[in-house]
This record gives C-alpha cells, structure tokens and sequence, in this order.
C-alpha cells in the first residue's frame, strides 16, 4: 500500500476530498516525523511503536574491497507491532 493509497481509502470511506485527505495524511507523518527526529517514540494504540535506536560506531568492511573500515554512529528506527496487530495478522 502506498501513500496515495491511503489518500484514496480515506477519499472513499470516510468522504473527505481527494486535497484534505491527502493533507490529514502528510500532516499525519509530518508530525510522526518531528517526534522521531527529536528522539522521542511514537506509540500508536492497536498499532504499535515506533523506536529510535542508537547504534555505536564500529569496525567493520567493505564488501567489494574488503577493506577495513569504520562504521559511523547513528540513529536507526524500528516499528515493533502491538499485540492486536499481531494477533490480526496471525488469524
């Protein structure tokens, strides 16, 4: 499913036009967005969590070469499903 998709499903089910259902959308991921770039989670309810995890540098390699080098650290995301979620998905 992708963004326009959405768009279209909220269009069709809930009435809104095309221009404000897309609006909702981005303002929707927009604001997910901010809150992950601040470092904060987001937890949707029956959904699940989104995480921001710190990875430490490290000492890895270049596959092509094999040359050694250093991985730098980062910020990684991860969406850990609830267990509603879960269950639906495993029916």
């Amino acid at each position: 499913m992708t963004k326009a998709d959405i768009i279209n499903t909220i269009h069709a089910e809930l009435g809104y036009s095309k221009t404000d259902a897309a609006r909702l959308v981005e303002s929707t991921f927009d604001i997910i967005k901010e809150q992950l770039s601040d470092g904060e989670s987001v937890k949707i309810s029956r959904f699940g969590n989104f995480l921001v995890r710190k990875k430490h540098a490290r000492k890895g390699r270049n596959p092509q070469t094999g040359e050694e080098m250093v991985i730098l650290r980062r910020q990684v995301i991860t969406f850990k499903a609830s267990q509603v979620l879960r269950r639906q998905i495993n029916k």
